[in-house]
């Protein structure tokens, strides 16, 4: 990637990083290039066979120790419920919340979740939510910390009377209503841990790079994954971003993503919906903290 921002080979020492959806593709060249940099890496999958092999893959050409795996379908939230306990005594640094589907092969119809969720929008914005929530208690140990949500160029307006379109489903529209939500949830987040030491951003990785992703839709890959893990890399480890949170990046540099993730109102609304779809008890969801929004409704 032209112009991309070259770290400190130390620079994530001491650091600790969970990459879900790191078993291939952009997030196991994420978890190898942290590692190579120092990190303790937590790769994620819902392959154990392909989590071994990527763990024994980064360990060997990274010179480090073997990273640990955790398995978990993200199109389960008993799962995503389950990983956070796994990882609960875990102080972690930085959250890459990379896991997630595309549009699926031309003509693909709608499908649900294992919870009767449309499918995109439970892995790619669902999943996050609870995660993140349920890791809050790991990161605020740990501040200053971060998460980076990884989302997309490919935003499409979210319905919020038909999350789970019901109505006139579309592959594109789906897939481009879930990224949308994450970037919105992004924007919420960072309002209401506004002071807290942990701050949270987006980013579009680069498009239609080398994945399984692309490859299925039958679309010529544009790009080669590494592009990618250095955008995320970039959000993970840069110093320029400290502090800075509420952004949407377009690769590493800062983008304005879709109107409606300027709207307070409707990020609001879709914040207590999402609560209630993904069952987080109360006392877990973060207050609104008015002073925050200044920050990102800009």
């Amino acid at each position: 990637m032209v112009g991309a921002e070259v770290f400190d080979v130390n620079g994530m020492k001491g650091r600790t990083v969970l990459v879900t959806g790191s078993t291939d593709g952009i997030g196991k060249r994420t978890a190898h290039d942290l590692a190579a940099m120092g990190a303790t890496v937590l790769l994620h999958g819902r392959n154990a066979s392909k989590g071994a092999a990527a763990a024994e893959e980064i360990a060997r050409s990274t010179g480090t120790d073997r990273p640990r795996y955790i398995n978990a379908d993200l199109s389960s939230l008993s799962e995503v419920r389950r990983m956070a306990a796994e990882l609960q005594d875990v102080d972690i640094d930085v959250l890459i919340n990379n896991a997630g589907i595309g549009t699926g092969p031309p003509g693909a119809e709608r499908e649900e979740s294992r919870d009767g969720y449309e499918l995109r929008m439970a892995v790619n914005y669902l999943a996050p939510f609870l995660l993140t929530h349920l890791l809050l208690p790991n990161l605020r140990s740990s501040a200053p910390s971060r998460i980076v949500n990884v989302a997309s160029l490919g935003q499409s307006r979210v319905d919020l009377d038909d999350l789970m379109m019901e109505r006139g489903y579309e592959r594109w529209g789906a897939y481009g209503q879930s990224k949308l939500a994450l970037i919105m949830f992004t924007m919420e987040l960072a309002s209401r841990l506004a002071g807290s030491g942990v701050t949270v951003n987006a980013v579009h990785p680069g498009t239609m790079l080398d994945t399984k992703m692309v490859r299925e839709t039958a679309s010529p890959p544009r790009g080669d994954v590494q592009e990618g893990a250095d955008s995320l890399t970039f959000l993970a480890a840069s110093p320029r971003l400290e502090g800075v949170t509420g952004r949407f990046f377009d690769r590493q540099r800062e983008e304005r993503a879709d109107r409606q993730a300027y709207d307070a109102g409707a990020r609001r609304e879709l914040y207590r919906r999402s609560v209630a779809l993904t069952g987080l008890e109360p006392e877990a969801a973060i207050p609104l903290q008015e002073a925050g929004l200044q920050r990102s409704d800009r």
